[in-house]
C-alpha cells in the first residue's frame, strides 16, 4: 500500500503506519512526568490532530478515562478504513492494555442522535465528565433543527486576496488568488465552524447533569500572523473563530455555576490533512517550522497538548489566559523574534532560495506520517491487512 495523493490530498491510510504514528505520541507522553489532571475526558473530534493528541496526553499523562466521538469509517471490501479509525482503534488497544478505560463512538457529532448516545455513554461510564474538549474539523454540517446542510469556505471578505504560495509536494512557488466570499458563504462557514454546535453540546451535557463540579469545557482555535490575516483571521474562518470565542464567554458563565469554566485554546500552526490545499498556509508553515526548529521551539500536536495540561489547565491555580480569556498555546509561534524572522523570510524567498528559508522535506514527511506513510521501518511494497 502506497500513498494516493491527489491535488495535495491523501486519499488513503496505512494501518501499520497509523499505529506507529499513535505509538510515537504515546511514547513521548510516557517519557514525561505524570500530572494530576482530569480523570473523565470526552473529546468531540478525538480521532486526529489535536483531538487525539489531547486524548493521548490525558490518558497516558494523567491516567484519564476517555471517550472519543468522531466521524470515521472501518475498512470495507473495496477500501481501507479512514485515517482516524485506524488511529482511534490503535489508541484503544494500547490504552486498554494499560488498564485505561477508553471508548470510541463513530458518528455525526452534529446530530441529536449521536449527542444523546454519547451523553448516555458518559453517564454510564464516567458518571460525570470533568473535561469536554471540542476539536471538530468538518467542512460540512447539517443543522439538526432544520435539516439544512451548510458548507464552509476559506475565503477573504470584501476583495480578492493574492499572495505567494507553494505546492508543498512539489516545492513549486506560485501566486495564489482567492475570490471574496459571498454573504451566504460567510453565514454558512459560521454555521459550520462557529460555536453553535459547541453550545448545543455543553447545554445538552448540563441538562443531562453529565458534567462534574469544576468541569472545564475547552474548544480549539487559531489566530495566526499578519501574513495570513486577510484570508484567515479576517476572512470567513476568522469570523467563525470570533463566533466560537463569543460562545466561550456565554458558556463560561454557565460553567462557572459548576465551579468550572469554558476556554478557547489558541493552538500553533501544524501540518494537517487539509492544510496542504489551503493557499498561502503551506509556505508560511514551512518557513515557520524551520525558524522554530532552529530556536528549539518546534512542537508537535502531542507535545503542545502535554504542555497545555501541565502548564495551563492543571497547575493547581487559575488558568493563565490573555486579555480575552483565551489560553495561548501559540505563544512560541507568535513570539516577536519568531514572527520578525518569518516576515523577513516571506519577503525574501524565491524559487531559488526556497530550500534556504523553508523546510518542505519535514513538511512532506509530517504530512505523509499523518496518514501512516513515510516511516522507514515499513516496507510499503508489501500487502497489508486493512
Amino acid at each position: 500500500m502506497k500513498p494516493m495523493v491527489r491535488s495535495n490530498v491523501c486519499l488513503n491510510a496505512h494501518p501499520e503506519g497509523m499505529g506507529i504514528h499513535v505509538q510515537d505520541q504515546i511514547d513521548y507522553v510516557k517519557a514525561q512526568k505524570k500530572f494530576d489532571g482530569p480523570k473523565n475526558v470526552l473529546v468531540i473530534g478525538g480521532s486526529a490532530g489535536y483531538g487525539i493528541a489531547t486524548r493521548i496526553a490525558a490518558a497516558f499523562g494523567g491516567g484519564a478515562k476517555t471517550i472519543s466521538l468522531a466521524f470515521e469509517k472501518p475498512a470495507s471490501e473495496k477500501r481501507g478504513a479512514s485515517v482516524g479509525w485506524y488511529a482511534s482503534e490503535y489508541f484503544k488497544k494500547k490504552a486498554e492494555g494499560e488498564g485505561l478505560f477508553t471508548q470510541n463512538i463513530y458518528g455525526d457529532a452534529f446530530s441529536r442522535e449521536i449527542k444523546d448516545e454519547t451523553i448516555a455513554q458518559v453517564k454510564k461510564n464516567f458518571g460525570k465528565a470533568d473535561l469536554v474538549v471540542y476539536s471538530l474539523a468538518s467542512g460540512v454540517r447539517t443543522d439538526p433543527e432544520t435539516g439544512t446542510m451548510y458548507r464552509s469556505v476559506l475565503k477573504p471578505l470584501g476583495k480578492t486576496f493574492s499572495a505567494q504560495s507553494v505546492n508543498p509536494m512539489t516545492g513549486e512557488l506560485t501566486t495564489a488568488s482567492i475570490e471574496p466570499a459571498t454573504e451566504e458563504e460567510l453565514a454558512a462557514t459560521v454555521k459550520v465552524m462557529g460555536g453553535e454546535d459547541w453550545e448545543l453540546w455543553i447545554d445538552a451535557l448540563l441538562d443531562a447533569q453529565a458534567l462534574a463540579p469544576g468541569a472545564v469545557a475547552l474548544a480549539y482555535s487559531y489566530i495566526g500572523p499578519e501574513i495570513t490575516r486577510a484570508v484567515y483571521r479576517e476572512g470567513t474562518i476568522g469570523k467563525a473563530k470570533e463566533h466560537i470565542e463569543a460562545s466561550a464567554k456565554v458558556l463560561d458563565k454557565k460553567m462557572r455555576a459548576l465551579g468550572g469554566g469554558a476556554y478557547i485554546s489558541v493552538n500553533k500552526a501544524v501540518v494537517t490533512r487539509a492544510s496542504a490545499v489551503i493557499p498561502i498556509v503551506p509556505l508560511y508553515t514551512g518557513i515557520l517550522f524551520k525558524i522554530l526548529e532552529a530556536k528549539g521551539l518546534q512542537e508537535s500536536c502531542v507535545q503542545q497538548m502535554y504542555r497545555m495540561f501541565t502548564q495551563r489547565l492543571c497547575t493547581g491555580g487559575p488558568v493563565p489566559t490573555d486579555n480575552e480569556g483565551r489560553i495561548r498555546m501559540d505563544d512560541w509561534e507568535m513570539r516577536e523574534d519568531v514572527q520578525k524572522e518569518v516576515a523577513e523570510a516571506w519577503n525574501t524567498v524565491s524559487q531559488e532560495t526556497l530550500a534556504r528559508y523553508a523546510d518542505f522535506k519535514a513538511y512532506e514527511t509530517e504530512f505523509l506520517q499523518l496518514h501512516g506513510f513515510g516511516y522507514p521501518q515499513i516496507d510499503y511494497e508489501k500487502d497489508v491487512q486493512a
